[in-house]
């Protein structure tokens, strides 16, 4: 047996070394050019106004992106059906067997994924030509280039295709008043027909639906027959799409790669259950028109249901039967349709009734269906990992009885919470309306100025000589020796690019990034590989520069750490010759900055919930790297700051300070890099597990670090009061130490921000 496995052995090695030299060429071949150097390209022709040249890239850029969509869907199908698991779990082996049998089928499934994984590879080719980054599938999803489409088709006298791309892209952004009323102008215009109106993107299962449910409902059954199932057949086709796209890599939330630790099984089983779960998000997503807020409900199900009383309509009662049986298959106690069921037995007899059987296609579609759902709903009960059921048919015995107890514990909860909240929040309402009107402006409800909180920092610029607003220099915020601690600390714990998702240069290739996030220096500390003063510094430093932020802003409500960076940028020596890049380059940091059009979108991918921002800087002893602030042409520069050990910038992160950094050209750049955020759900998740760890005893000296009276640090700090709620919590911070002495009443007579209800 043990023969028999290492020759198993070795010739999957063979394979697998063989597929690895082979030369990867991928179906397409890769001389077309990716999507979104295209879609750059029809910008920057959209730019300089060269119409027939943004026509020319965006079409392209459309074809290049269905042409990946269909070479992944060809790739993935083709290698499933030629590599598929050859595994039989009915037959287990012998007690005697065991040991050797396992490692058999071990290696029989890898040796399966093993070849599957060198197929995607030949037919795929690099995954640099087949993947598009998070902001650019953005684009896509938002119909973008119809927009640019259809201002260039317009220019160049092509008016039935720019009312085609106008068109598509508003049924993808309904709320867009600008492209409605093109829309509305072209309508005027004559040589403009009905029929020009299409939307260039719309799924086939959908229209076919659409079109199907309204010729039903103006009572004409025999014409809306064949949309209808038409619509079944392009409704499986997209979803055997939809499954095999979730196929793709791990996605990992936020930070979380930077801690990942799994081994063989818990890696392969997140990875799966992260397809699982997308591949159940396709009846979500297959149900979902954008003229709709929310997708049709139990979609695939109202198929059958329509129909089957379509078919009764036109006196095909044994189509009827077969749609009302396949109907019940998802909701076998619907009592309509068990009543339809008796009524076509009456018509047909029940014999004939009884031979006629629910459609293949669903009993195989409903199978795979709950088989997946069974599988997520065991890694919820077993692993914590969430799962929200998109069906409403799904039968309760799927569900692991000790979650389903969970579940209704859970839902209860949320209800009473739910009440509680509404509640109280109509009680602040009615507060607020009592009071006088003050304007939302942040402006307004920042008073700039507040005391510095500790000796030796000093004010060196404010606002006002920043030239804007929301902005200080401070300096004096450490020592030059905790400067130096940092600075060894950078260069021993931290590794490269940490914190920029793997990139070793994340904003420019002539220089390196190395930095360490509090959470794992001082896990470093506590495992001895670094020393644990140092991380306990980082710790104390960052803390520090919060409570001076917030004291000088005079903010009334708290902040609360959103992201915490210790990083070096190194310049590398040999690419600083007529070096015209930035460090980093001119960006907003709740936002996305179009320069050419002063506008800054506050949508994801931008960290939209940061509210405020710094920099630490440990070091001046290097050539460049100023930071500067501009306006929202990205050109135009307001102020300029020269680093140096213990000075600090602070800013509020929005569209009113935009900001770059200016080229290392010689030496390192360290800093500790600080982001915050004004709402606790979006506190940094890494920063929580730092607070597991043990932190240092309250020193009021060590780091300049002062702790207030009633104010507990460290492990068991009381920051919020949880059992009074959100809105409460807040209350009770606002009112200092003596806010968990407070009535309810008088916590509710304190004063309150207009629109504050975290």
């Amino acid at each position: 047996m043990a023969a028999c496995a290492l020759r198993l052995l070795i010739t999957l090695l063979a394979f697998v070394a063989a597929a690895s030299q082979a030369e990867v060429e991928s179906e397409a071949g890769w001389g077309m050019v990716t999507p979104d150097l295209l879609f750059a390209e029809g910008t920057a022709a959209y730019a300089r106004g060269d119409w027939p040249g943004v026509v020319l890239s965006m079409e392209r850029a459309l074809r290049s992106r269905a042409a990946l969509r269909a070479l992944r869907l060809r790739c993935r199908t083709r290698c499933a059906a030629d590599f598929p698991w050859e595994l039989d779990p009915d037959s287990p082996p012998s007690l005697a067997q065991a040991s050797g049998a396992a490692a058999l089928r071990d290696l029989s499934f890898f040796g399966g994924l093993l070849r599957r994984a060198a197929c995607l590879r030949r037919c795929l080719g690099p995954p640099a030509a087949h993947s598009l980054s998070e902001e650019m599938e953005l684009e896509f999803r938002k119909r973008s280039p119809y927009n640019y489409l259809q201002v260039a088709y317009f220019k160049i006298n092509k008016l039935e295709k720019a009312v085609s791309a106008a068109h598509t892209f508003f049924v993808g952004n309904p709320e867009h008043m600008e492209m409605r009323q093109n829309l509305d102008y072209y309508q005027t215009m004559s040589g403009v027909k009905e029929d020009d109106f299409k939307d260039l993107e719309a799924q086939p299962h959908m229209q076919e639906f659409r079109l199907g449910v309204r010729l039903y409902s103006e009572e004409q059954p025999q014409e809306a027959v064949p949309h209808l199932e038409a619509a079944l057949q392009e409704y499986f086709v997209a979803y055997e799409e939809c499954q095999a796209l979730c196929e793709g890599p791990y996605d990992y939330d936020g930070y979380n790669y930077l801690e990942y630790n799994a081994d063989l099984f818990q890696a392969i089983a997140d990875h799966y259950i992260q397809v699982l779960s997308c591949k159940q998000n396709c009846v979500t997503e297959l149900a979902s028109h954008p003229s709709r807020e929310k997708p049709f409900e139990d979609f695939l199900p109202s198929h059958y249901n329509y129909l089957q009383f379509a078919y009764y309509n036109i006196g095909n009662y044994t189509q009827a039967v077969e749609c009302a049986k396949t109907y019940l298959l998802f909701f076998p106690n619907d009592e309509v349709m068990n009543q339809n069921l008796a009524y076509y037995a009456a018509m047909l007899g029940e014999e004939h009734t009884r031979l006629i059987s629910p459609r293949e296609s669903a009993k195989e579609y409903r199978q795979r269906s709950l088989l997946e759902k069974e599988l997520l709903f065991f890694a919820y009960d077993v692993f914590g990992i969430p799962f929200v059921d998109p069906d409403s048919w799904t039968p309760e015995e799927v569900i692991p009885k000790r979650l389903q107890e969970k579940q209704k514990s859970e839902r209860e909860t949320a209800v009473r919470i739910s009440q509680e909240i509404g509640n109280l929040m109509k009680e602040i309402e009615t507060l607020v309306e009592e009071k006088t009107k003050e304007s939302l402006d942040v402006s307004r409800l920042t008073r700039e100025g507040g005391p510095l909180l500790y000796e030796g920092i000093s004010l060196t610029m404010n606002s006002r000589l920043l030239n804007g607003s929301q902005r200080v220099v401070l300096d004096g915020v450490i020592s030059d020796h905790e400067c130096q601690e940092l600075q060894r600390l950078t260069n021993v714990a931290a590794t490269s690019g940490d914190g920029y998702r793997g990139q070793t240069s994340p904003h420019t290739p002539n220089e390196k990034f190395y930095g360490v996030t509090v959470f794992k220096a001082l896990k470093l500390g506590q495992e001895g590989k670094v020393p644990l003063q140092s991380a306990h510094l980082y710790y104390n430093v960052t803390e520090k520069v919060r409570r001076v932020m917030e004291s000088y802003f005079r903010l009334d409500t708290p902040l609360y750490f959103s992201y915490s960076h210790l990083v070096c940028r190194t310049a590398i020596e040999e690419v600083q010759t007529e070096r015209k890049d930035d460090s980093h380059p001119v960006h907003v940091d709740n936002c996305i900055l179009n320069a050419e059009t002063l506008v800054c979108i506050k949508e994801p991918p931008a960290y939209t919930f940061r509210d405020y921002s710094a920099i630490l800087y440990l070091n001046g002893d290097f050539d460049g790297g100023n930071f500067y602030f501009t306006e929202l042409d990205a050109k135009t520069v307001t102020a300029e700051v020269q680093p140096q050990c213990g000075r600090a910038v602070g800013f509020s992160s929005g569209t009113e300070n935009p900001h770059g950094v200016k080229a290392v050209t010689r030496g390192q750049r360290c800093a500790i890099a600080l982001w915050f955020t004004l709402d606790p759900r979006h506190s940094e998740r890494v920063r929580a597990a730092a607070l597991a760890l043990p932190l240092p005893s309250p020193n009021p000296t060590a780091s300049g670090i002062q702790v207030g009276k009633g104010v507990k640090t460290g492990s068991n700090a009381e920051l919020l009061v949880p059992s009074l709620g959100p809105t409460l919590a807040v209350l009770v911070q606002r009112a200092g130490p003596a806010g968990k002495e407070m009535s309810l009443e008088q916590l509710r007579n304190l004063p309150c921000l207009l629109g504050d209800s975290s």
